[in-house]
């Protein structure tokens, strides 16, 4: 069986622009793409903590050091620049996979540059032993 896993995230990044004629995609700063394990051209899920909108999308890298956040097309009626999000990193993953997994958070500050990075370990094991 296949689960649908989170292997990275960046947590609270602003968003800087929201582009209506691009023809889509949310454009990232390549750095932070780097630290939270996105590939250019991987799906991604973001959701804003202003309005609770979900949307998924295909990650670009932008300028680096630029702490650009930009959704482009349709999502650009939903974010706007200053809006707080998460962006999302998710895999499906077989049983093996997770048990190596070591999902990375990217914290940022309010220009978008890394703050810390926390991997974090599954307590798989752990959680399964305590129910034996």
């Amino acid at each position: 069986m296949l689960r649908l896993m989170c292997k990275g995230k960046i947590h609270r990044a602003v968003v800087t622009e929201a582009d209506l004629d691009y023809v889509g995609s949310i454009t990232i700063d390549p750095l932070l793409m780097k630290e939270a394990g996105i590939l250019p051209y991987e799906m991604v899920q973001v959701t804003s903590l202003r309005n609770a909108t979900r949307w998924k999308t295909y990650a670009i890298p932008g300028p680096a050091q630029s702490g650009k956040i930009g959704l482009n097309g349709p999502p650009a009626h939903l974010f706007s620049p200053g809006d707080l999000v998460i962006i999302l990193s998710l895999a499906l993953m077989t049983p093996e996979e997770i048990e190596a997994l070591r999902p990375r958070v990217v914290f940022v500050d309010e220009n978008n540059q890394v703050v810390r990075v926390e991997e974090h370990d599954l307590i798989i094991k752990e959680q399964e032993e305590k129910r034996q």
